[in-house]
């Protein structure tokens, strides 16, 4: 993995609009979230990084589904060579 520098913007900025299907084919926009508070993650399935947080980033994610927190993981996968 190549070191570079973050391009990410400050934490709490508003998300820029988006629509994007999710793994059954329904498009997800922004606008479905608009009643709660949405943290956005980028990952990748492949990731060794992604694969050591799985089970601790579910227990996060129902912990805090509860708490009313949306969350939305956007795949970054290559799609050819990682179609999972």
């Amino acid at each position: 993995m190549a070191l570079v520098p973050s391009t990410m913007p400050e934490l709490g900025v508003p998300a820029p609009p988006f629509a994007l299907p999710d793994t059954n084919g329904k498009l997800v926009s922004l606008d479905d979230f608009a009643a709660a508070p949405l943290l956005v993650v980028f990952w990748c399935s492949h990731c060794p990084y992604v694969q050591h947080i799985r089970e601790a980033f579910a227990s996060f994610a129902k912990e805090y589904r509860a708490k009313k927190l949306a969350i939305v993981a956007i795949s970054s996968n290559d799609t050819g060579s990682h179609p999972q």
